[in-house]
């Protein structure tokens, strides 16, 4: 790449701040951190910029909104540093996760229309040998049975004990209010966001209160796929730059 970072264009610290609200620090800070590439100094020890780190800094900007503080982080980082081929996978890795969360926003839709009237309003009918044990249901899901444990203190599931083991057993409507839960976590929801929702559909109450939810999700994930194109565009007219 060189040393030459572009043009005999000078900036300051707080030429580079100004236009996005940033202090002179933070300047500073995303330079150390390995974000903007490595500033000249002058012979009186001054950090000098040039466009190259203005169009690094736009490009870091326009990628946190789609990709996270952490993700945008690492993408700069390999950039200057020449390793294109991790950038390139850190970001292939965030597209992936987005597509993810669309399945599972299908997922929770699709879970959401097949429901049973009848079986929500029954949650404590005994499930018989059919019943799921804490362990297995854990590692279905993906999580720890601790996890499953503080649903249940959170009233998002409620399963059974058996009365001979006094193992918790889930019956089929504890088995959908898990995946309901884990779903909804997934695309961001607090637990006491998710237990009013769950309530609603234990009691056959209808669909209706998680529609705003799920729109809300949908719309999150449009923006966040809009806003991977933005960081996309700048991060590409920094490597046309560099």
């Amino acid at each position: 790449m060189g040393q030459n970072l572009q043009s005999d264009m000078r900036l300051r610290s707080v030429d580079l701040a100004r236009g996005h609200g940033l202090s002179t620090q933070a300047i500073r800070n995303y330079e150390e951190a390995g974000i903007l590439p490595a500033a000249d100094r002058t012979l009186n020890g001054y950090r000098t910029y040039t466009p190259l780190h203005a169009a690094a800094l736009r490009a870091f900007l326009a990628l946190i909104p789609g990709h996270g503080h952490p993700v945008a982080t690492s993408v700069m980082r390999a950039v200057n540093q020449g390793a294109l081929d991790e950038a390139f996978r850190l970001i292939d890795e965030s597209h992936a996760q987005l597509s993810d969360d669309r399945r599972t926003l299908q997922a929770v839709e699709r879970a959401l229309r097949g429901l049973e009237p009848t079986a929500a309003s029954h949650p404590d009918t005994a499930s018989g040998p059919d019943g799921t044990f804490i362990g297995p249901l854990a590692e279905q899901l993906g999580i720890r049975p601790a996890t499953l444990r503080k649903w249940e203190h959170a009233g998002l599931v409620r399963p059974r004990r058996d009365p001979r083991t006094g193992y918790r057993v889930y019956d089929e409507a504890d088995v959908r209010d898990a995946r309901l839960a884990h779903q909804l976590r997934r695309g961001g929801y607090l637990l006491e966001q998710i237990a009013p929702l769950i309530a609603q559909v234990r009691t056959a109450g209808g669909l209706e209160p998680l529609e705003a939810a799920l729109g809300d999700w949908r719309g999150r994930l449009s923006a966040r796929g809009r806003a991977m194109l933005a960081g996309a565009a700048e991060l590409e007219a920094y490597l046309r730059e560099r």
